[in-house]
């Protein structure tokens, strides 16, 4: 095995650890932000099924786009080491920008569901632990996720 093959993906491994740490803990203190009164800690302690799923879909969902990120971190490593500094740069700015985006189009789709469903409040319906509702919201969640990260891997492959 060559050892800076061995280091590299050590290094990967760490940086994958620490900011999948990081984004899902934006990720949800974000989440808490916008709940409108939701304690999600609370709703969990009393068993709500349906923050859970929401709650859930937001990890999912920072998941998601952090690991394209986090392909990018490796490319940007390994150029790197060949001498290419500008590429880890790019790497992180690209990754940051993913969560970023991640965070602000979950964000918007929610306030588009929330206009599109005009006779349900979904937070509310989530407090009572309306898991239809959970679901409707996680897919929107995931699915906004998904195509997020085909942009993601597309700034990617411009940057680096």
């Amino acid at each position: 095995m060559d050892i800076v093959t061995a280091f590299v993906g050590l290094i990967q491994l760490i940086i994958a650890i620490l900011l999948a740490v990081v984004a899902l803990y934006i990720g949800y203190s974000t989440f808490s932000k916008i709940t409108k009164g939701i304690d999600e800690i609370q709703e969990l302690k009393k068993g709500n099924v349906a923050v859970g799923i929401i709650i859930a879909a937001i990890f999912f969902a920072i998941a998601i786009v952090i690991q394209s990120g986090v392909a990018g971190i490796s490319i940007g490593i390994t150029n790197a080491l060949g001498g290419d500094w500008w590429s880890l740069v790019a790497a992180f700015i690209q990754l940051i920008l993913g969560i970023v985006l991640a965070i602000a189009t979950i964000y918007l789709a929610l306030n588009i569901l929330d206009r599109l469903t005009k006779g349900i409040n979904e937070f509310e319906e989530l407090k009572k632990g309306n898991v239809a509702v959970a679901l409707m919201m996680a897919g929107v969640i995931v699915a906004t996720a998904v195509i997020i990260q085909s942009g993601v891997i597309g700034i990617t492959s411009a940057l680096i």
